[in-house]
């Protein structure tokens, strides 16, 4: 059936169990919860149906599937919701998953008690309060991965159409008029390429320049073992140095303006530059001014300082440049990127539910325990102060209750406990828990309520 904001809504089989959970409100109290005891049954009651997922901007079906196989209701829409649109939709949701456009503020956290996980079904979290994630009790998972062998050949690619300066040749031709000419184009074998961040994805594209004959240079803020015969250089150097300059670096506010008038000043004339990272970190003007000038010979541009929704109006100082490549923040936009994506975010995110192990979240710390048929698993986050665990045993003891076994992880200010217990969790325990001081969330996960 269809949504009232056209999205589509499936029924999941009903195979969970009540969860029960508090949820740090900082609207209420700062230092424990204020909020009491949520049912999931009574939020499923009050919001109607099964527990919920909600699944924003056209998150591949593949993660649909895996969230209706482990018994959840899932609405799927086509496009962002902006804050107010996101506050009235999200009353009842367990699982939220958004892309790169959606922001996740805490007054949408606040407008959703239940909320237990948040997923960015791409690379980026920058659009995602992760703190106040964090002081919810609220688990944000991403895919650091599963993209980058499609960004990876998208780069490769545009290097040897921009060397070729094969796209303004099709602009014109499409234009009607026949030009060929080798002027200003050239094989990619012996040029030399310098990547900007040597991650995931900079490496990558390292092992496919290098198989296509090209010599390989980069820089990284951080130590990192070359690949092949890729040399690290100083920025300076590879500016200088490189005829292709391709971007891969990460959402850090440092990386606010990288290349500037300075930067592409300093690089080799005739150099081709590619940013398939993040919008803000070029200076469109700067860039275009030094296209115009002829100075540099051409850039691909996949990321933009502001993104329009598909089918508005876009705008942008390297509109109908020549050997300009412009693409809509499509570099990881690949049908096996996204289902591979959407497979393994909504994996994280139902274990994480079902099982509490936080392995891979962006924001809380990383526990896990094999969970053992027989036991009673309970989850603690907190802020990380002394004194906590002690409360926690203590009241544990006081009723008689055995810890099997137990694991604790910190991260920052929060800490995350994990226990298996020798008895079921009554709501008369978890109050008593909740009431420890510096308690930020209480949770029995549905694992331990079959």
């Amino acid at each position: 059936m269809m949504s009232g904001s056209g999205g589509k809504i499936h029924a999941g089989r009903s195979r969970l169990r009540p969860f029960y959970l508090c949820t740090f409100q900082p609207t209420l109290c700062r230092g424990s919860c204020a909020t009491g005891l949520y049912n999931a049954h009574y939020l499923a009651r009050r919001f109607g149906g099964h527990l919920k997922v909600l699944l924003l901007e056209n998150i591949s079906g593949a993660a649909a599937s895996q969230f209706e196989d482990a018994g959840f209701e899932v609405q799927s829409l086509k496009g962002a919701l902006d804050e107010r649109e996101l506050i009235e939709k999200i009353p009842g949701t367990a699982i939220l998953g958004v892309r790169s456009k959606t922001h996740i503020t805490a007054s949408v956290l606040d407008a959703a008690p239940g909320l237990v996980s948040v997923g960015a079904f791409c690379i980026g979290v920058d659009k995602i309060d992760r703190t106040a994630c964090s002081e919810r009790g609220i688990a944000v998972f991403n895919d650091p991965h599963s993209n980058s062998r499609s960004v990876a050949e998208l780069a490769m690619g545009e290097i040897i159409l921009l060397m070729r300066r094969t796209f303004e040749a099709s602009t014109q031709l499409h234009a009607g008029v026949w030009n060929k000419s080798a002027a200003g184009s050239h094989e990619v074998r012996g040029l030399t390429l310098g990547i900007v961040g040597y991650g995931k994805i900079g490496s990558q594209v390292s092992d496919l320049a290098e198989a296509l004959g090209m010599r390989v240079i980069f820089s990284d803020v951080s130590h990192v073992l070359a690949r092949g015969n890729a040399r690290p250089v100083s920025f300076r150097e590879l500016l200088e140095t490189a005829d292709v300059i391709t971007l891969h670096v990460d959402g850090k506010t440092q990386n606010q303006d990288l290349f500037g008038e300075e930067e592409f000043r300093a690089m080799k004339p005739g150099a081709c530059l590619i940013n398939l990272s993040r919008g803000f970190v070029v200076d469109h003007e700067a860039l275009a001014g030094h296209l115009k000038s002829g100075r540099l010979a051409g850039a691909a541009v996949d990321v933009f300082p502001r993104e329009p929704e598909s089918g508005a109006n876009f705008v942008s100082p390297l509109r109908g440049l020549a050997n300009v490549i412009l693409t809509p923040h499509i570099g990881g936009s690949t049908e096996e990127a996204q289902q591979n994506i959407g497979q393994f975010v909504s994996s994280r995110m139902i274990e994480y539910y079902k099982t509490g192990s936080s392995l891979l979240s962006v924001n809380l710390p990383q526990c896990h325990l094999e969970y053992e048929p027989g036991t009673h698993r309970l989850l603690h986050i907190h802020h990380n102060v002394p004194g906590i665990l002690r409360a926690i045993n203590d009241i544990l003891a006081d009723r008689g209750i055995n810890i099997d076994r137990q694991v604790l992880d910190t991260r920052g200010p929060i800490g995350y406990a994990i226990y298996d217990i020798n008895r079921d969790c009554d709501d008369e325990l978890l109050a008593k828990l909740r009431s420890v001081p510096q308690t930020i969330r209480v949770r029995v996960p549905e694992q331990s309520r079959r």
